[in-house]
């Protein structure tokens, strides 16, 4: 995924030099294996306290702690998202290999989503192409909005995705085109196929780890998730300009952690082949040319939901 993918001449002057944006855009394997394994290495830490305190104290104990591992699960999106632009490391061998376990524990299956997002880059905010918009959810309550804040519905409808292209073989969507389709196909049935033989194994050893390490904190963590997603471009204007259909959020420096980065989200988009650990630099020089900036996570989140229920009532 290039620059002059979102950068089509006319949309916006650029304000980096080709010396600039190649100084940015150097990879680091020791900078993704640091991110990298710190964020697994955190993963691993709480998953054996969440398994200890529920062993020993019960369950109800341990819900602090899953809330925090499920921050830290659901987060590994961004793992998948970085690695799907090959922007993590130097080495595509090690994105691979950080991006295929990081796309199976959040049931994003890794190939697909490569696809996915490739479109969205290019039709960002374009209501008929980007696949953000096609397949997002278009609440017509409170109640339907609520679901749609937790993010419950997105993984249901894509495991409920993942498992149709694995059952019948087929795959409609727009943005797989017909030369990936049979690669899509057999990863949805290797994942189905993995998942299956961990519920097996969960069941014959008669064990919970994998249920409250990994399976509840996944779906606690997509209430911190989805509004997080929701920040990056609800609201912001249906231009072919990534100033203006993205969205900044000025947050704190865990965050930021968190989330690879990614909150600088107007210069990913307009340079997407800088990596995460150079977004910072990137936004001291772009920061002015920047049309819609959050103010921390809980404020955008107010503004993004404000948004939605004018959009269904105008709708």
């Amino acid at each position: 995924m290039t620059d002059a993918t979102v950068s089509e001449p006319g949309h916006r002057l650029k304000p980096l030099s080709p010396a600039m944006l190649r100084e940015l855009s150097v990879r680091s394997n020791l900078r993704g294996a640091a991110k990298s394994l710190s964020h697994y290495g955190l993963i691993v830490l709480l998953g054996a306290l969440v398994w200890k305190v529920s062993s020993a104290w019960g369950v109800l104990w341990a819900l602090p702690l899953m809330a925090v591992q499920g921050y830290l699960v659901a987060f590994l999106f961004m793992a998948l998202h970085e690695t799907a632009h090959k922007t993590a490391f130097r080495s595509r061998g090690l994105n691979l290999a950080v991006g295929y376990p990081s796309a199976f524990i959040i049931g994003q299956p890794y190939e697909y989503y490569c696809l996915f997002h490739w479109d969205h880059h290019r039709y960002t905010q374009d209501p008929d192409k980007d696949p953000e918009l096609i397949v997002g959810v278009k609440p017509t309550s409170d109640t339907q909005l609520a679901l749609a804040y937790s993010g419950l519905l997105q993984v249901a409808g894509r495991l409920k995705l993942m498992l149709g292209h694995a059952v019948t073989g087929k795959v409609t969507v727009p943005w797989i085109p017909e030369s990936k389709r049979a690669t899509i196909v057999r990863e949805a049935r290797a994942y189905a196929g993995l998942y299956a033989l961990l519920l097996a194994l969960s069941l014959w050893f008669s064990s919970a780890l994998l249920l409250w390490v990994w399976i509840v904190p996944l779906m606690i963590g997509q209430s911190f998730l989805r509004p997080y997603l929701y920040a990056e471009h609800t609201g912001c204007d249906r231009t072919r300009s990534a100033f203006q259909n993205t969205r900044t959020t000025y947050t704190s420096a865990i965050v930021k952690w968190f989330a690879w980065n990614m909150p600088y989200h107007v210069e990913h988009h307009a340079y997407p082949s800088i990596p995460f650990h150079a977004l910072p630099k990137l936004n001291e020089i772009v920061d002015g040319k920047i049309v819609h900036r959050g103010r921390g996570y809980i404020r955008t989140t107010r503004e993004t939901w404000a948004w939605f229920r004018r959009h269904r009532q105008i709708g």
